[in-house]
């Protein structure tokens, strides 16, 4: 089974029903935190639970140490999972607003967790799902807990240390997910230091999505990442972003085309300008 899978809003709602499906609903907006449990609370697709991207789905940030979405402690993790119903044979569908992004750190925090196989993202989101005519739902989730076991993989991670020796080799292949305003270093709405890790190239991650917000097909995502990793092998892939959650989707985009999956530099940019000693680049 693929490790990167979509679902449509009417499959999902044709299967929503079946035993053993675990909802999450990941909404999140980084300029007002409380915006996804507040939208759940006004309403939800059926049996859903929240999964709050600060909460549930990051650890905790220190000052000048830690990006600003830290991965979270892999048995706290865990915990949550189980909680929410999870074994380690449920299909599990993830969903936000519609571009993925808060989603697709769900998902790789699964992968991360072992959990590579009966996991979703619905494509488009909720958008997609209310251009289908879908209802939402008031009523909370009824969920027994479940057995999920995971363990930690942390050979998909790669910290600043090791990013660091790597810059400059010619197999690297370093990928921004931000937009390309903030890679060049012309805007700056979030972090203090504004620009990007030498030798990355900017792979906005709205750019793996059409104009309906879907996900492209795996034939044009391929093409898409076959111009930045330009011959170089995919297996040494890294990707990054502000804080670890948009590059995510850049690596569900990535399996969605076929390729293996690449490494998170999960501390991504927000930590990588705690230390000044770290090189800044601007521009293309």
């Amino acid at each position: 089974m693929p490790l990167a899978q979509l679902i449509s809003p009417l499959a999902l709602d044709q299967k929503k029903q079946q035993p053993g499906l675990v909802l999450l609903d990941c909404r999140f907006a980084l300029e007002d935190p409380d915006y996804g449990q507040r939208s759940y609370a006004e309403g939800h697709i059926a049996g859903a639970h929240f999964a709050d991207l600060e909460r549930d789905l990051s650890g905790p940030v220190s000052k000048g140490v830690t990006g600003r979405h830290p991965l979270p402690a892999p048995t706290q993790l865990v915990t949550r999972l189980q909680a929410w119903g999870i074994d380690n044979h449920s299909e599990i569908v993830l969903y936000d607003d519609g571009p993925g992004a808060f989603a697709a750190r769900a998902w790789w925090l699964l992968a991360w967790l072992g959990k590579r196989d009966g996991v979703f993202i619905l494509d488009g989101g909720l958008k997609a799902w209310h251009a289908a005519g879908l209802p939402l739902s008031l009523d909370p989730p009824e969920t027994l807990p479940g057995q999920f076991s995971g363990q930690p993989d942390n050979s998909l991670l790669l910290d600043a240390e090791h990013l660091q020796r790597r810059l400059g080799q010619p197999d690297l292949t370093l990928l921004d997910a931000r937009g390309l305003p903030r890679f060049r270093g012309e805007v700056e709405p979030i972090d203090p230091v504004a620009g990007h890790i030498p030798g990355a190239q900017c792979a906005a991650f709205t750019d793996n999505l059409g104009s309906d917000g879907r996900f492209l097909p795996p034939e044009q995502l391929k093409q898409r990442f076959a111009e930045k990793l330009a011959g170089r092998s995919p297996e040494q892939l890294v990707a990054y972003c502000g804080s670890g959650v948009t590059a995510c989707h850049n690596l569900f985009a990535l399996c969605l085309a076929g390729y293996p999956l690449g490494s998170l530099y999960a501390g991504s940019w927000s930590e990588w300008i705690t230390d000044p000693q770290r090189a800044v680049a601007t521009g293309d």
